[in-house]
This record gives structure tokens, sequence and C-alpha cells, in this order.
């Protein structure tokens, strides 16, 4: 069974994505850069290796949007907050799985196989971020995760990373390379 990669994202409405690289350079700017940084991704990682999954939101119009290119296997995010959705799509997947933002330049196939192969030996991975959050979580099994896994966590702050560790409870935590996300302007490549 071929591990999967669960891609979090947003149908790119202005306003509604990167609105704090919005503030920069004007939400429409923002909304563009994020497709088509997505799009980029998305070539990028498309890899026999694993199966790419898009976990999208809003849910329905997720679902049916056309921005996504079609031959992506998509599933709602649902509700809750970052850790409650990203638990889900974890839950959701058999065998290994890692999960990983759409706003990383620096996401490559090579970093993704580090982060499965990590958990050859490992029961947890993350991909570390200079803020104190991360890029990339990834368990072996992500169907014996309880729906609780990351409750507590202090998302958008330096202690997000430390915080999933804690509440992940796994003994076995692998950390790969530290990679950064674009949130305003003077994050851009």
């Amino acid at each position: 069974m071929r591990p999967t990669l669960v891609v979090m994202l947003k149908v790119p409405h202005p306003g509604r994505v990167k609105t704090r690289l919005g503030r920069n350079i004007g939400m429409i700017t923002a909304a563009w850069w994020f497709r088509h940084q997505v799009r980029r991704l998305l070539r990028r990682i498309e890899d026999p290796r694993w199966r790419v999954v898009l976990a999208v939101a809003p849910d329905h119009e997720g679902m049916q949007s056309r921005v996504w290119p079609a031959r992506f296997e998509r599933w709602p995010q649902g509700r809750g907050n970052l850790g409650d959705r990203m638990i889900r799509m974890m839950r959701r997947a058999r065998g290994p799985v890692c999960v990983i933002g759409a706003d990383i330049p620096g996401i490559t196939p090579q970093r993704i196989s580090a982060a499965f192969s990590a958990l050859g030996s490992h029961d947890a991975v993350f991909g570390p971020a200079p803020d104190g959050g991360y890029w990339l979580i990834g368990v072996k099994t992500g169907s014996k995760l309880k729906k609780t896994a990351l409750d507590g966590v202090r998302w958008s702050t330096e202690h997000a990373l430390s915080d999933s560790r804690a509440a992940l409870g796994l003994d076995r935590v692998a950390l790969v390379e530290t990679l950064a996300d674009v949130d305003t302007a003077d994050d851009l490549p």
C-alpha cells in the first residue's frame, strides 16, 4: 500500500486565502499567488511512490471546483480548527500519511520522501518551520489516532510544533528539514 500525502488547501478566493499576504500585496494578487503556488507544488510532488490527496475547503465548493487538477482525489476538510481538520485527514488515510500546507515553496519530492522514510523507524514526523510551527506532520498509522490527538495546540504561535508533539503523545518522533511558509510579502521567494 502506497503512503498518502495530503495537501491542505482552500479555493483561492481573494480575501479568503493568504489574507496576511494580501494586506501587503493586495487580496487579488495574494489569491493569484496562492493559486499558482499550488499548481507548481502539485506538479513537483506528484510521484508514483505515494498518492496525493487534496484536502479542500470550503467542503462543497472545494469538491466541485475546477481550479485544482481533477486527477487528484479530494477529501472535504470539514469543520473545526486546523488540528481537527488535519487529524480527520490522517485518520481517513490507510497506512503512513503526511499532511502538508500548500504555501511552502521549498517542498520537493526528496523532502517528502525523507519524511516518509523517517516513518519507517518513528511513530511520527514533523517538518519544522522557523516560526515555531511546521510545514509537515506525518504518522505511521493515521487510522489509529484519536479524534482529539491535536487538542490544546496553540495554532499560529511559536508553540504550535512543541504543543503538537506533546498532544500526539508518541515516543518516537523524527524531525526533517526546516522550511518556511509564505505569510507576508517578506516571505516571498
